[in-house]
């Protein structure tokens, strides 16, 4: 037998690690089969007209509620005004071009909020439940 030259020692091989960037394919979204409330609209069907309808129909209670508020705690400031034993000049003063911004303030952010959770409920509606919710504006 031969003498074999000796062999540098080798390490033991050590595996490669490999790290997966990708989506995995169970996770990845496919597109919806069909999505009704949508289609509907977009084809103008009597589906979709009661869907817009319904939206159209929540947005003019909410507005006409916030109209209501604003009638109501406007209106009543002659009253309060023509009530015996009221100081005439500073208190309407006062109550003008103070007290009333608050008022009309609340008033305005319960419509918005209100509008905006009719227009969500919509969407929610419409919209796939696999595409991300849409971005809520924050004042």
């Amino acid at each position: 037998m031969q003498d074999l030259p000796p062999q540098p020692h080798r390490p033991a091989a050590v595996p490669r690690r490999e790290t997966v960037t990708g989506v995995p394919r169970a996770a990845r979204r496919r597109a919806p089969a069909y999505t009704p409330a949508r289609s509907e609209i977009c084809e103008q069907t009597s589906l979709g007209t009661t869907y817009v309808r319904a939206l159209m129909r929540s947005q003019l209670r909410a507005g006409l509620g916030a109209v209501a508020a604003l009638a109501l705690a406007v209106g009543a400031l002659p009253l309060l005004f023509a009530l015996p034993g009221t100081v005439p000049g500073p208190l309407v003063w006062a109550v003008l071009g103070v007290a009333a911004y608050p008022v009309l303030w609340l008033i305005a952010r319960w419509y918005v909020a209100r509008a905006e959770r009719n227009e969500a409920d919509f969407a929610g509606l419409v919209l796939d439940p696999a595409d991300p919710p849409p971005a809520r504006r924050r004042p």
